[in-house]
């Protein structure tokens, strides 16, 4: 990658370069938008020996300040994650361009034709921390639906964050696609945060992924309208009639896999008669992969191996190798707990009975309700979107894991022959 001695665009330059890029990709075709993504997966590939080094650096610089293992795991970019992150780019390219889409129509007695069509929402900005890879999700999403974004990484990622973007920008620029459509704001810090959360008329949408405490602060902060994804405090309930092999494997997919991500597991419910048939082997299977249980009074009774549970452990995620457990009577004081302490993200139930399976399903008021299948299956790639902006909590306009449609609005275009309204 060939260093070019430009002097630094200021913040409003980049802003008003991704308003410029996002008019442009707004009419440009999907086999033009293909061959970028295209370039930008090669990119990927190519660009390992430049990558991995800054995330080195990034990485030796977190540990130096404390940054958690949890975070760390999340900001550790290898070969074979870049790998992945260019296999996912490319099943963009397969997935349907949503712009243009008629989302209905009909014509009005009068003579009138009215149409909805999905449209790119314009300038979506991003803010995330420690996560390099939804730099390249977001990116290669915001351009499959015509939009330009702003990016604001995090510090910990900075430096990662930059020779991705620009290895992105080179890659647009060699198929004829403004370098614009994809910006960092990293350089500028937590004011270059502020200053995208009030850049209302300038960002259509902005989308936080991380912590609780950030996506709080963007929610109240924000002046531009926010798609809010959520914190996963997520529960896993094993009713009466679970399988024990069902069990023993859901629950270690769900906790040890990946427990860093926000659809890892952070509580388990049993249901009290179940306890002594299926609890033992949960739980040793957990321990035996380093799982620290935080259990109630019922569950140690049980198994011993296991500190006594708080209030806090039913609110916490943890991120990392410790588990919630908790026994309760039955399928009602399950769905109670969780509508007390769940962050609406995931939650999913181990039976064999259908009336239980289907009122879990209804009653239950998560963006993801789930039946004998582990919580790490919430997931944009895992559900087909070849990646994913984030996974909505909310219930206006996205929930759940989003992937190209979410990110774009609608118009109606009308056609008439001379119709006026009397």
């Amino acid at each position: 990658m060939l260093e070019t001695a430009v002097a630094p665009l200021s913040f409003d330059e980049k802003l008003e370069g991704a308003r410029e890029a996002s008019i442009v990709l707004a009419t440009v075709t999907t086999d033009l938008k293909n061959r970028a993504l295209e370039a930008i997966a090669s990119a990927i590939e190519t660009g390992a020996g430049e990558v991995v080094p800054a995330n080195d650096l990034d990485l030796a610089n977190g540990r130096e300040n404390g940054l958690s293992e949890a975070l760390q795991d999340r900001l550790r970019l290898d070969a074979a994650r870049l790998a992945s992150l260019a296999s996912a780019v490319r099943e963009i390219i397969a997935l349907t361009d949503p712009v243009g889409e008629a989302v209905q129509g009909r014509n009005l007695p009068n003579g009138v034709r009215i149409d909805q069509v999905r449209v790119p929402f314009g300038v979506v900005g991003a803010i995330y921390e420690a996560r390099p890879n939804v730099t390249v999700d977001i990116a290669a999403l915001a351009l499959k639906s015509g939009n330009a974004v702003v990016l604001r990484g995090g510090s910990a990622a900075e430096n990662t964050n930059r020779v991705l973007v620009a290895l992105i920008q080179e890659a647009l620029t060699s198929v004829g696609l403004p370098a614009g459509a994809v910006q960092t704001i990293d350089e500028f810090g937590r004011d270059g945060a502020k200053r995208l959360m009030q850049a209302r008329g300038a960002v259509d949408v902005l989308i936080p992924r991380g912590s609780a405490q950030l996506i709080e602060t963007v929610v109240t902060e924000s002046k531009v309208p926010v798609i809010e994804t959520g914190a996963g405090v997520v529960h896993v309930f094993l009713d009466e009639s679970a399988r024990i092999d069902w069990a023993v494997d859901i629950v270690h997919n769900a906790k040890v896999q990946r427990p860093s991500v926000c659809n890892a597991l952070e509580t388990l419910l049993v249901h009290e008669t179940a306890a002594p048939r299926v609890l033992p082997a949960v739980l040793e299977r957990l321990r035996e992969a380093g799982v620290v249980l935080h259990a109630d009074e019922a569950t140690r009774s049980l198994f011993p191996d296991a500190v006594p549970a708080t209030e806090e452990d039913w609110e916490t995620e943890y991120m990392s190798l410790d588990l919630a457990v908790r026994i309760v009577r039955d399928l009602d004081e399950a769905m109670e707990h969780i509508r007390r302490y769940s962050t609406h993200h995931t939650e999913s139930i181990i039976t064999n009975d259908l009336g239980n399976a289907e009122r879990f399903l209804n009653e239950v008021d998560s963006a993801v309700v789930m039946v004998n299948a582990s919580t790490r299956f919430t997931d944009g790639g895992e559900f087909g979107f070849g990646a994913e902006v984030g996974i909505s909590t909310q219930k206006l306009h996205a929930r759940g894991p989003m992937g190209l449609p979410e990110l774009t609005s609608t118009k109606w275009l009308v056609r008439g022959s001379g119709q006026h309204r009397a």
